[in-house]
């Protein structure tokens, strides 16, 4: 039996047992529980980097190609480099324990709908718009993310505008592709839906426009982006201001019930899941592991009392 229908085998027994079809979008299944996801943001996109993080205990990762190169052949090595043979065979499933997300490289207002349509068909489970300052742009996104629709399907609108070339993306998800074109809808607009739209709120203007952009019918979450939302404002990260505006967004979010993330780290992550947030990215893959920087620090004192007693 090949590789693709063993593991095809594989879901559908999983799912005919559990009388339903197994969530390929973890990080979906966490926010239908009511516990929030956390991962990171990542920008060294080399093939052990992504079957590092794969492995790892995150709940997503957020590739970055806004401020790092958007080179779309690295992001499909580094797609590739997450699968793992082992995890799919040991939980009979093909839901990957680490959810991958691409932050696309252009800002909303560009209305950059390619970009939208590469990242998708090189398989990954959602997309990270940066800049989305009002409605018009959160449905401009909607719509690239989306297939046009059934006619007759309850969720036809906002009308799709994504092109149909679905193939290498369906290999990735492991399904047949008329099975990925059925899956690889918005949730929870289709409440089936295996892709998750984000959009970042970074600006002044979002935060006025914040309830227009909620109401979008498609958008999966926001993101706030502290350090553009004070430069948008004028004022130093951190600063009072900021805060009070982020604390706009959470309200806006907690009256609509659209999840809502941000990037923290240290004891703020327990300080913003208590504020509201429903997900988290709590840090990054630059620098050295806490463990290996436990390790220096430990060195480096015994270093000093060694110089100290001489």
């Amino acid at each position: 039996m090949r590789t693709a229908a063993l593991l095809f085998f594989l879901v559908f027994t999983a799912g005919a047992q559990s009388g339903r079809e197994i969530r390929l979008n973890r990080t979906i299944e966490l926010l239908e529980k009511g516990v929030p996801p956390l991962g990171v943001f990542v920008s060294n996109l080399s093939v052990r980097g992504a079957a590092s993080m794969a492995s790892s205990s995150l709940d997503f990762i957020i590739i970055d190609l806004e401020h790092s190169p958007g080179d779309l052949s690295r992001l499909e090595t580094y797609l590739l480099g997450m699968t793992d043979k082992q995890q799919i065979a040991a939980r009979g499933s093909l839901q990957m324990n680490v959810t991958p997300i691409v932050r696309l490289p252009a800002n909303a207002r560009e209305r950059s709908e390619f970009l939208f349509k590469q990242a998708l068909d090189l398989g990954a489970f959602g997309v990270l718009v940066p800049h989305v300052n009002n409605a018009d742009e959160a449905l401009a996104a909607v719509q690239a993310a989306r297939f046009p629709q059934l006619q007759g399907a309850p969720d036809f609108n906002p009308a799709g505008h994504r092109g149909v070339g679905y193939g290498w993306a369906a290999r990735y998800w492991g399904l047949p592709g008329p099975q990925y074109s059925a899956r690889a809808d918005v949730w929870p607009l289709d409440p089936a839906g295996e892709l998750l739209l984000w959009l970042m709120v970074e600006s002044v203007d979002s935060v006025h426009n914040i309830r227009s952009i909620l109401k979008t019918p498609g958008v999966s979450g926001v993101f706030v982006g502290p350090s553009d939302l004070a430069f948008s404002m004028g004022v130093p990260l951190g600063d009072k201001r900021v805060e009070a505006e982020i604390a706009k967004v959470v309200a806006a979010c907690k009256e609509t019930g659209v999840p809502c993330g941000t990037l923290t780290s240290g004891k703020e992550v327990t300080e913003r899941l208590q504020q509201g947030f429903r997900f988290l990215a709590v840090g990054g893959d630059s620098g050295i592991p806490a463990g290996v920087q436990r390790s220096l620090d430990d060195a480096r004192a015994w270093q000093r009392t060694r110089t100290a007693g001489r």
